[in-house]
């Protein structure tokens, strides 16, 4: 997938999740450790979102793309973003699972992992 049309899906799943309250603080971070594709508020919580999409369940779920490898490197570049804004509050890891074609199915899946 080109990095214009990861983008274009994370717009999406940002524009679904301010509808739900949200409060997006920054996106596509880059860190040692990799990437940070939404950073958002709710309410006291500092959200980590994943945002994963797959055209096919064929060869699995788009959630299922978040391995435990991957999560690690989430973890680690959260860490990143935690000592450089000093975040204080609870943090939660989410993934946003957008798949098939328009209108898309998209599955918000709070507390991941």
């Amino acid at each position: 997938m080109s990095r214009q049309t990861g983008q274009q899906f994370e717009m999406l799943a940002c524009q679904y999740l301010q509808r739900q309250g949200l409060v997006l603080l920054a996106q596509n971070l880059n860190f040692r450790y990799g990437e940070l594709d939404l950073v958002m508020q709710h309410a006291d919580t500092l959200v980590i979102v994943e945002v994963k999409y797959r055209q096919s369940a064929l060869y699995g779920s788009a959630a299922a793309t978040v391995t435990g490898p991957k999560q690690q490197k989430l973890r680690l570049a959260a860490q990143g973003y935690l000592q450089q804004t000093r975040w204080q509050g609870a943090v939660r890891f989410d993934v946003v699972a957008i798949s098939g074609e328009p209108p898309y199915q998209l599955d918000w899946f709070k507390h991941a992992f």
